[in-house]
């Protein structure tokens, strides 16, 4: 029989207490209170911040964006149906995490939602990188002039609405009238010019985000785009979240240095999805029942646009936001909030839609606030006296519908704004190097198509497009490099257009 020795027992329980450790976690808990239409109140997590991310039972999340005395509001994420697995008294815990999106090149030609998950059926997405959704626009420090132009492909508006890479510029119009055209056209016309792009479908059909990404891909468009998708049958907080985890995931690219081109279509629809959040938050309405902060919903969006500074890497985020007007009416209150931010307006006419003139761009509403420094010089120079050779001719078609006789310096004008009507028209899909908007503008405002009727115009146009890859195939890229559209040039071009309309056109 062994005998248990005082000391020993003392030594074994001193062990024992050296290498006992105590493991204490706290979490930061809360209780459902309420919860319906994607929202739930939270009894608790007093501490909870803004934007971050809260987790309920079965794996489902929310993001904390109401704080008030007695509770908190928070959207819930995921399908229509994941508040039905929350109830009331669930346990709520927070996750210290505000919501994040993966960004980097792994994301190009890949369709994913408002949380950057891919829903393209083309496997995950491999990154290891990932964004905050939400992030201060740079400072003016942080920023330079704008002095580059995007060109659209589109003659209409490189020519007389120049937008300049870091821009915002403003899509504006009825329904159908060829807003989606415009920023779709846009991003075709970047193929090749290193350029990244983004679409951000908020609150559309399925089947309309479909054909964009097909049409993407058949212009050979998708390789260097990435579609955020947020449609109609999606979440209002889903919609509400997808432009800002795209100007997230373009962010990433602007500060590498590299350009960007981000298109939010619509914002009608976000400040839409936005509102229903807010009621079902139980926020006071506002004006159109929209809640107080709906402009700032918006501005801190779009100021995230910019042209960084060289100690920045110089790289540029452009936006292209879209609005949908009711009945034309650009002064009620979403568009009048974004037409204040943006640096400028493309507005689109149903009537001149309806009547042939496509794009429908109306020349009088629409303004680039950069003006020429977003556009090429040699484009600067042939687009000189386009706006107002098309304002003089639209004052004088009011003046014919009076019957009164014109003298032939007032003919003149009109014959020479019809046939500018004509050459800027264009069909969709088909965006123009810049050298080939430069040649036809040139032509146009230079008289050379005024001894034409206008149904010949656009048959000139696509023969002597034609006939200059033909005969002078190196003219075009000469103006393109030069930047500018020498003397030489200028001459070069009115022979070329002579010889061509002696020779090959024929009436």
């Amino acid at each position: 029989m062994s005998i248990l020795r005082p000391e020993e027992i003392t030594s074994i329980i001193q062990k024992e207490l050296d290498n006992f450790k105590t493991h204490l976690r706290t979490d930061s808990v809360g209780t459902v209170l309420q919860v319906g239409d994607a929202i739930a109140r939270i009894y608790g997590l007093d501490d909870v911040m803004v934007g971050e991310i809260v987790e309920f039972p079965n794996d489902v999340f929310g993001m904390a964006v109401n704080l008030e005395e007695d509770s908190i509001g928070v959207i819930i994420f995921g399908k229509d149906n994941a508040d039905r697995l929350i109830k009331e008294g669930d346990t709520v815990k927070r996750t210290g995490k505000v919501v994040q999106v993966p960004v980097g090149e792994a994301l190009k030609g890949r369709v994913v939602n408002a949380l950057g998950v891919p829903i393209d059926g083309h496997g995950p997405i491999i990154t290891d990188k990932y964004r905050a959704i939400e992030f201060n626009a740079p400072d003016v420090v942080s920023r330079q002039p704008i002095n580059t132009p995007l060109q659209t492909g589109i003659k209409s508006v490189d020519s007389m609405i120049p937008i300049g890479r870091g821009q915002r510029e403003l899509i504006i119009g009825d329904r159908q009238t060829g807003k989606t055209a415009i920023a779709i056209d846009t991003i075709i016309n970047q193929k090749g010019k290193d350029v990244y792009c983004i679409y951000v479908a908020i609150g559309q059909k399925i089947s309309s985000i479909v054909a964009v990404v097909e049409t993407l891909k058949k212009y050979g468009a998708m390789e260097y785009t990435t579609v955020v998708s947020a449609s109609s049958r999606a979440t209002a907080s889903s919609q509400y979240l997808a432009p800002y985890a795209a100007c997230a995931i373009g962010e990433e690219q602007m500060f590498a240095g590299k350009d960007v081109l981000v298109i939010y279509d619509d914002l009608s629809k976000h400040a839409q999805a936005y509102r229903q959040l807010s009621l079902l938050l139980r926020r006071p309405p506002g004006r159109e029942a929209y809640p107080g902060d709906i402009f700032y919903l918006h501005s801190r969006l779009l100021e995230r646009a910019a042209k960084l500074s060289d100690k920045l890497g110089g790289g540029s985020l452009t936006a292209l936001p879209i609005i949908e007007t009711q009945g034309g009416d650009i002064t009620s209150y979403i568009p009048t909030n974004v037409i204040s931010i943006t640096d400028g307006q493309i507005y689109l006419e149903a009537d001149l839609f309806y009547s042939g003139v496509r794009p429908a761009i109306n020349v009088g509403l629409s303004v680039s606030r950069v003006g020429g420094k977003g556009q090429a010089k040699a484009m600067r120079k042939v687009s000189g006296k386009l706006r107002l050779d098309l304002a003089q001719y639209r004052e004088l078609v009011t003046f014919l519908q009076f019957g009164s006789e014109l003298d032939k310096a007032t003919q003149d004008q009109i014959t020479r704004g019809e046939r500018i009507v004509e050459i800027l028209k264009q069909g969709q899909y088909e965006p123009l190097s810049l050298g080939k908007q430069i040649m036809i503008i040139f032509a146009g405002v230079n008289g050379y198509l005024d001894d034409l009727t206008v149904e010949e115009v656009r048959r000139f146009e696509a023969l002597f497009f034609a006939y200059i890859s033909r005969a002078m195939p190196s003219l075009e890229g000469d103006i393109e490099k030069a930047g500018d559209l020498s003397t030489e040039n200028s001459e070069v071009l009115k022979e070329t257009i002579r010889k061509f309309k002696d020779e090959s056109f024929k009436k």
